[in-house]
């Protein structure tokens, strides 16, 4: 799987591509690299309006693979190697979107499992024929 990264590209076509292939992770761009292991400052995050021209430090067209069993910090790795993009990619929890420092070695795959909500089982009460009391 892989998103083509163009010039003419607004920050949330990548984004929204992104999030079709995996629902519960969401891509976020930010002005400034965060070091490993570090957050990305919410004010320095970018708006999803930007075009991707305005924000990479490294002119190249191209495709990025975001395949499933690549880790978050690879695929934030290509993005700032390649096109000169500071990423950080967050995991649903709940109502909440965490963003993946202590995670970033896990897969794609992974990430997007755990960001799944816990199936939840209907409430029954016991059978009848389950409570023989006599």
């Amino acid at each position: 799987m892989q998103i083509y990264i163009s010039e003419e590209a607004i920050v949330a076509d990548i984004q929204d591509r992104f999030q079709t292939l995996y629902p519960f992770l969401k891509l976020e761009f930010f002005r400034k690299p965060h070091a490993e292991g570090e957050y990305s400052p919410e004010d320095e995050k970018i708006s999803p309006d930007t075009l991707i021209e305005k924000i990479r430090t490294r002119y190249a067209s191209g495709w990025i693979d975001i395949s499933y069993f690549r880790t978050a910090a690879a695929v934030e790795y290509d993005f700032s190697h390649i096109f000169g993009l500071n990423v950080q990619i967050l995991r649903k929890a709940g109502t909440l979107w965490l963003e993946t420092i202590r995670t970033d070695n896990w897969t794609l795959e992974e990430l997007n499992n755990a960001g799944k909500p816990a199936k939840s089982r209907p409430f029954q009460l016991p059978d009848a024929s389950d409570n023989d009391s006599e």
